[in-house]
């Protein structure tokens, strides 16, 4: 059994499943959490075979929009003391907008998978964070600061102004808040067919780095958040975009 341990919401694919390798590589245990059991599983299998720790990764099914879930979730962790809680389920979720009705449906599943995802798992793990030094992290998105993408960036930004309160409300306990703001990254179900090879082009053209992220790079970010060295770091946002967005 790992020393530390760490919940990844999202975890069993793209920069979840990243995320998960990466803290296993670290010496963590890890649990993954999502809606669907068998990639769970396939990822947990997997990630836990490339590491040499063949059980070091658990999976726990739930829908975190769903508050009666989060004891699915609880019942996983059990008595450990959870060191990190990375929450990067969500994604833009799209759909017809024709008539109000279906706007605010709209707004509200974008909400819910990006934004109450996070508060709830969060919330549901709190009493169990490591005090001091427990990390909490949040995956934004570059949507967030720049636009473009309607309930999808006012969510993503929505987490930022939650993180610096939690940050605020946790810091005396010496647990850290902070946000990872992605850019265009590849190799993710984010786009599913929607991609196209001119909007991957346009995409890389509006980098600094002239290449698209990828799931690692946004790992390696959220490790070294949740590691010790990152412990006078809190309430900020990261952005990894590769400079398509400048830091402001």
């Amino acid at each position: 059994m790992g020393e530390r341990f760490a919940v990844v919401s999202g975890g069993g694919t793209g920069i979840g499943a990243a995320v998960a390798r990466g803290l296993v590589a670290d010496g963590y245990d890890v649990l993954i959490v999502g809606r669907r059991e068998d990639v769970l599983r396939a990822a947990a299998e997997r990630i836990g075979a490339e590491c040499g720790r063949p059980d070091a990764v658990r999976a726990a099914t739930a829908d975190l929009t769903d508050p009666a879930q989060l004891a699915e979730v609880v019942s996983a962790v059990g008595d450990r003391t959870v060191d990190a809680v990375v929450n990067n389920a969500g994604g833009y979720l799209g759909g017809p907008t024709g008539t109000l009705d279906e706007v605010a449906a709209w707004w509200r599943v974008n909400l819910d998978a990006n934004v109450l995802t996070a508060v709830l798992l969060t919330e549901a793990l709190r009493p169990a964070l490591r005090r001091p030094g427990g990390r909490v992290v949040l995956l934004s998105s570059i949507a967030a600061q720049r636009g473009g993408a309607g309930p999808y960036s006012a969510a993503k930004a929505a987490l930022h102004g939650w993180a610096y309160d939690l940050a605020a409300q946790l810091g005396p306990e010496q647990i850290t808040v902070n946000v990872v703001s992605p850019g265009y990254v590849a190799e993710t179900e984010f786009f599913g067919d929607r991609m196209t090879p001119e909007g991957h082009a346009k995409r890389v053209g509006a980098t600094l780095v002239g290449r698209a992220g990828l799931p690692d790079d946004i790992a390696a970010a959220v490790r070294y958040l949740v590691s010790p060295a990152a412990g006078y770091v809190t309430g900020q946002v990261l952005g990894v975009n590769g400079g398509s967005v400048l830091g402001r």
